[in-house]
């Protein structure tokens, strides 16, 4: 039996998406007919570039799939949870004496993966989990309800470009370390007691070549059985209480 999708966060329409984005709601990504064209069109894409809102032009068959309302071209979908400045983010842990641990997640598409990590790094005091705009899990009622409601409470960064945001993390003081099986050290001897930020990959194709460039430290999990490798939210469970495990957490 095929698994109902949830619709609670879907926006119909241009006006209604226009009037969404005015209310400050979090739109997790917007998508909009392709070759469609007239002046309130026009007033959205004014308004979603300013807020940097991520959209996509579409077939009209991919918006009908999603829905037979009246959508006239154009649905948004409104995120579960609002965003967090990365940039308060790290001032408030310095401010309040703590090294920041922070979870990078590079194009972690699956609802229950992402659901089950946030509710790890909730559990385990991470500071906040920092996600690409484009090419991550939707953040709706599906992924909150996986997390357990870890969502509710850990700052999640949306970042228009991660590269940009490693620069500006190591700007900062974090260490970068990317949990990789592309490494000849082992994850347990990375020291984790100074500001760091944890990269985890895509469940395709790992972290990217271009954030991996950036990296200052990579560590693998060992594997003593014949599969050689762990789901990306298992993988980021080990790596963030090896953390906690040093810190003393």
């Amino acid at each position: 039996m095929r698994e109902k999708k949830d619709r609670s966060h879907l926006v119909f329409g241009t006006r209604a998406v226009i009037e969404s984005v005015k209310a400050g709601k979090e739109v997790e990504k917007l998508l909009i007919q392709k070759n469609l064209s007239n002046d309130l069109l026009k007033e959205l894409l004014e308004l979603v570039k300013e807020r940097k809102v991520p959209f996509s032009r579409v077939p009209p068959e991919k918006l009908n799939r999603i829905s037979r309302k009246n959508h006239q071209g154009v649905i948004g979908f409104l995120s579960a949870v609002d965003f967090a400045s990365l940039d308060h983010v790290i001032t408030k842990c310095y401010e309040s004496g703590r090294d920041p641990l922070l979870l990078i997640l590079d194009r972690v598409t699956d609802v229950r993966n992402f659901g089950a990590i946030a509710r790890t790094a909730e559990c385990a005091g991470v500071d906040a989990i920092v996600i690409p705009s484009r090419g991550s899990a939707a953040i709706g009622g599906d992924a909150v309800k996986t997390s357990a409601g870890a969502l509710n409470f850990i700052p999640i960064c949306r970042e228009p470009n991660l590269e940009n945001a490693l620069s500006f993390l190591q700007q900062n003081g974090i260490k970068l370390v990317a949990c990789t099986e592309k490494s000849d050290h082992n994850i347990f001897e990375i020291d984790f007691q100074v500001p760091t930020a944890i990269i985890m990959g895509s469940e395709e194709d790992g972290i990217s070549h271009a954030l991996m460039r950036k990296v200052d430290e990579k560590g693998k999990i060992p594997l003593r059985g014949q599969i050689k490798s762990l789901n990306v939210s298992v993988s980021a469970a080990i790596a963030l209480y090896e953390a906690v495990k040093q810190r003393g957490l």
